[in-house]
């Protein structure tokens, strides 16, 4: 099952004895607790695994109407890390990022629709890539949820999705093992 990085992120679920309440959440960078991964094939024979170090982002959730939840996240195309730092000068090149011209990506969501245990979701909404903007769906999972030891609550997801480079007009032949990168976010909100 196909899921997203950048969303991941979204949806929390706050639950009171009497009521259900609306609930904003950051996406937990400061603390580490988010990673937006991806991983591409190599000539067929292996993966070859990486992340962006550097993204924002934010999701709401209303435990009355989850289906009117958001998320919106914003990454930073040259803080790609894929452990090896001339790949990762040739990524951030014309070949592929280009991240001089495009230095970010960023998702925002037109529709989440739950299912009835609340636990996963299919995600609707723009990604912007390489200057590139389309409509996607993938599925989320909800990890879990709860007080933290510091006197916030926290809810984390994750999600990963599938995109065939040529789609964002990044047409570098990598050969025909290597036309899409799988895009993992697995994150952890914190709420406001």
């Amino acid at each position: 099952m196909k899921k997203l990085f950048v969303t991941a992120a979204v949806a929390a679920t706050l639950f009171s004895a009497t009521a259900a309440q609306a609930a904003d959440y950051v996406i937990d960078t400061k603390g580490a607790h988010a990673f937006v991964n991806f991983k591409i094939k190599h000539l067929g024979y292996s993966w070859l695994h990486g992340r962006f170090n550097t993204f924002d982002g934010e999701f709401s959730y209303d435990a009355k109407n989850p289906n009117a939840s958001t998320i919106m996240v914003n990454i930073d195309t040259k803080s790609i890390d894929s452990n090896h730092a001339e790949r990762d000068k040739h990524l951030r090149g014309g070949d592929f990022l280009n991240v001089d011209k495009f230095p970010k990506a960023s998702f925002k969501s037109t529709s989440i629709k739950f299912d009835d245990d609340g636990d996963e979701a299919d995600v609707t909404g723009e990604f912007t890539l390489h200057g590139v903007t389309k409509t996607i769906t993938f599925e989320i999972d909800k990890i879990g949820e709860g007080k933290d030891p510091w006197g916030g609550y926290r809810v984390g997801f994750e999600g990963e999705t599938s995109l065939k480079l040529a789609d964002y007009g990044i047409d570098y032949n990598l050969g025909p093992a290597s036309t899409h990168v799988d895009i993992g976010l697995y994150i952890e909100g914190v709420r406001k």
